[in-house]
């Protein structure tokens, strides 16, 4: 099963197409996303890996690590990243992130990874295209879950990392469709007496039929 928000995720040994890695080590206590793809040269698996290689700049700036996973072993990994770096036009022997090899799926099965609807030709099944956004604490922060047949949007792990980091620093939330700039909300937690102590920039409450004042919205601190 995967773990749950708020679960540490656990330290683990394994072969990456960089070398071997210790995780915790590897992670730094940095802002981490760990995801999974089901098989090397795959064609959504392509244009995944190399979106998100593509958006490798954009997630250090965050401080976030990234690292990848599939049941393939680290040749493999190394000869399909010259398909992604001719695909995106990245330069190429420097790709941005490590791979980790798990070609007996112990990690995989451990993590919660596997996508039992998707079978390789010896009818094992598959990883699914799993996200994993764990804090420099080693806690869970987000999971998202995507079957193998459907690729992943990064730019909305980037906008849900911007996120997690905003609200791990401010006593606040984020509307839908929220952007980093855009107003945010003050939870229902803090009381009215408090919010301009909290909220300098002034709280702008949104009138709604029931009068009830729930609704308030601040400036991005």
């Amino acid at each position: 099963m995967p773990f749950n928000l708020g679960e540490v995720f656990p330290d683990f040994q394994g072969e990456t197409d960089q070398g071997p890695i210790k995780f915790y080590e590897w992670q730094n206590n940095s802002w981490t996303i760990l995801f999974s793809h089901p098989r090397d040269y795959t064609p959504v698996c392509t244009t995944e890996l190399g979106r998100a290689a593509k958006l490798a700049k954009e997630f250090e700036r965050r401080g976030v690590k990234m690292i990848a996973l599939s049941c393939d072993d680290p040749e493999s990994h190394r000869g399909w990243i010259k398909d992604l770096e001719a695909y995106c036009a990245l330069p190429t022997g420097k790709f941005p992130f490590p791979i980790i090899a798990d070609a007996k799926r112990t990690l995989a099965v451990q993590f919660g990874m596997l996508d039992p609807d998707e079978l390789n030709n010896e009818g094992m099944p598959l990883t699914a295209r799993v996200v994993y956004v764990i804090g420099p604490d080693h806690k869970v922060k987000a999971l998202i879950v995507y079957p193998a047949t459907s690729g992943r949007n990064f730019d909305e792990i980037l906008r849900l990392i911007d996120s997690l980091q905003l609200v791990a620093k401010h006593n606040i939330v984020t509307p839908v469709d929220w952007q980093s700039g855009d107003k945010v909300i003050v939870p229902p937690t803090v009381k009215t007496e408090d919010l301009a102590k909290c909220y300098p920039k002034g709280v702008e409450t949104q009138d709604l039929p029931s009068g009830k004042g729930y609704l308030r919205f601040t400036p991005q601190p």
